[in-house]
């Protein structure tokens, strides 16, 4: 039988609140993947909704995302954009013409192999981008202030540990990902 959002987050709560409390009872490696499954997806709703309330009419979520790849990884290829917000590379294509139609995003033929194209973003692509994060992150950073200093540092530190665990070669295309042939772009 499934649990309401409400048992889950009572669920949620009381194990984190007990290995705060009793650091005795170590969660197995089951009960951290249940946890982070139950609340990643929470925290990633009110990261989007906060996103979608900054970005701007003419921006779609899909592209807010391609952009804030672009951010993190510039100078990557088409194929590594379609990869991360998972279209296809003709629908992605046409995503990135629309971006750069409207000087978001900076189309070129990589200086090192003229097979390869790179995107990257604009200086208007960019400002959008610090818009949307800072007031999402304010947003964010006003949510958490009702933690208290300790739970914060819990939070910190469990931040750190899931970005070395998933900071794998596997994890989102590095930034270092080779770039693909244009013709495949």
């Amino acid at each position: 039988m499934a649990m309401s959002d409400e048992q889950a987050n009572l669920l949620i709560n009381g194990q984190v609140n007990r290995m705060i409390e009793a650091p005795e009872h170590l969660p197995s490696s089951d009960e951290c993947a249940h946890i982070v499954f139950d609340v990643v997806p929470q925290v990633m709703q009110k990261l989007r909704a906060e996103m979608r309330k900054r970005r701007g009419p003419e921006i779609s979520v899909l592209q807010l995302r391609a952009l804030n790849f672009l951010r993190r990884n510039p100078g990557a290829t088409l194929s590594a954009v379609a990869e991360y917000v998972g279209l296809t590379l003709p629908s992605m294509s046409s995503q990135v013409s629309g971006l750069v139609a409207r000087n978001l995003i900076d189309r070129s033929i990589s200086s090192e192999d003229r097979r390869f194209v790179t995107l990257n973003l604009t200086e208007q692509g960019r400002t959008l981008m610090e818009t949307a994060r800072q007031g999402t992150q304010e947003s964010l950073a006003k949510t958490i202030s009702a933690l208290s200093a300790e739970e914060r540092g819990v939070v910190v530190e469990a931040m750190n540990l899931l970005a070395r665990v998933f900071a794998s070669p596997s994890a989102e295309a590095p930034p270092s990902e080779a770039p693909k042939p244009a013709a495949n772009d």
